[in-house]
């Protein structure tokens, strides 16, 4: 689930690391010897406390109102973003996850602040990537120590979110910008905050939200993925009848090429939706992503 995503992402990469260091060891002979899986949990230990210690020095050069975005080491330039980007969760989330694994109670500190500053994106109708922002970061600090507070910004943020939702099309619209190109623009990321969708029908009673999660992954399911399970990036649609104009990609090689990332947001959503609606549609859909 997307509250796990950063801890699950982070476990991935230790094990790679350990999978490439021990299937690279050759011998005395140089030849290629067995794979052997040298994961343990010392070693975990080690890399969640390491990233626990960079966190904390990245805090210190963070902009007190800005969330840091990237790091550039060639030229040791610390890029931040306004709290309207996308990732803009991602940060204080990951701070939450190693003060859990940890205790310091510094790394809830930090965390608290930009929470602070991510409030306002609760009334943000502009953009589909509230889910990332607020229930990676709210969210896992209301799972953590339940505050009301936290439950009132995030579910304000899910009706913001479902403004975006058109009926005639069935789905959540993602971008604003292109005019000239999409009249209806729907990318294969929607997926991934469906889940904020479903947390909040489950939290306010009201059935609305979750309705609207079912709907937007059965349109995307009817019409982002070719016979072989591959997906395009953006659909766009017609406001006035539902149907497809345009199947193009904004990030991939071309428009019918299928696009890695893209293909991972439908996988994780789809595993999202069977986990909260227990339809075995979803699954089903997903596992012919995975074969893919």
């Amino acid at each position: 689930m997307i509250l796990k995503n950063t801890l699950t992402y982070a476990l991935g990469c230790i094990i790679l690391m350990s999978l490439a260091m021990t299937a690279g060891a050759q011998s005395k002979n140089g030849k290629q010897q067995t794979p052997k899986l040298s994961l343990t949990q010392s070693f975990v230990d080690k890399q969640l406390d390491d990233a626990a210690l960079q966190y904390k020095v990245l805090a210190k050069r963070a902009d007190p109102n800005l969330l840091p975005k990237t790091y550039y080491a060639d030229r040791d330039f610390l890029e931040n973003s306004k709290t309207s980007w996308w990732t803009s969760g991602f940060y204080p989330g990951t701070l939450l996850y190693l003060y859990e694994n940890s205790g310091d109670t510094s790394l809830w500190n930090e965390a608290a602040k930009k929470l602070d500053l991510l409030t306002v994106e609760k009334d943000n109708k502009g953009t589909h990537d509230l889910g990332f922002m607020l229930y990676c970061s709210f969210g896992n600090a209301d799972r953590l120590a339940a505050n009301p507070a936290y439950k009132k910004v995030m579910l304000q943020g899910a009706e913001s979110l479902i403004s975006r939702f058109n009926p005639t099309v069935g789905c959540i619209k993602s971008w604003d910008h292109n005019k000239d190109k999409w009249q209806f623009p729907v990318i294969i990321d929607n997926m991934m905050n469906l889940e904020f969708l479903n947390w909040a029908s489950r939290e306010s009673g009201d059935t609305k939200y979750a309705d609207i999660a079912k709907i937007h992954a059965n349109t995307t399911m009817k019409h982002h993925f070719r016979d072989d399970y591959s997906s395009y990036h953006v659909i766009d649609y017609d406001t006035t009848t539902g149907a497809v104009r345009n199947k193009h990609t904004a990030q991939g090689f071309a428009h019918e090429s299928a696009w890695s990332r893209g293909q991972a947001w439908g996988l994780y959503g789809y595993v999202l939706m069977y986990r909260d609606t227990k339809d075995p549609i979803y699954l089903a859909q997903a596992n012919h992503i995975a074969d893919y």
